[in-house]
């Protein structure tokens, strides 16, 4: 399970056991027989969604005075 801003997320239960390479992605490899934590797994999804609310809240556009494309019609 791949989580592409990983680095970002706090991972208190030490799930995250692949991706330290890189600087941004972190990934937790399961294999057949593991025991899984749900709770920290639980957690650690719902922190990543609430990280990737709040990055699409920064891109978006600033209230209404925000320029809208419209698109041409021939």
């Amino acid at each position: 399970m791949t989580f592409f801003h990983g680095a970002s997320l706090p991972d208190p239960d030490k799930l995250f056991n692949a991706g330290f390479g890189g600087n941004v992605w972190r990934a937790i490899d399961f294999f057949e027989g593991d025991k899984i934590n749900e709770r920290a797994l639980k957690n650690l999804v719902r922190a990543a969604v609430d990280y990737n609310q709040r990055k699409l809240k920064k891109k978006a556009p600033a209230g209404p005075r925000a320029k809208v494309r419209k698109s041409k019609r021939t």
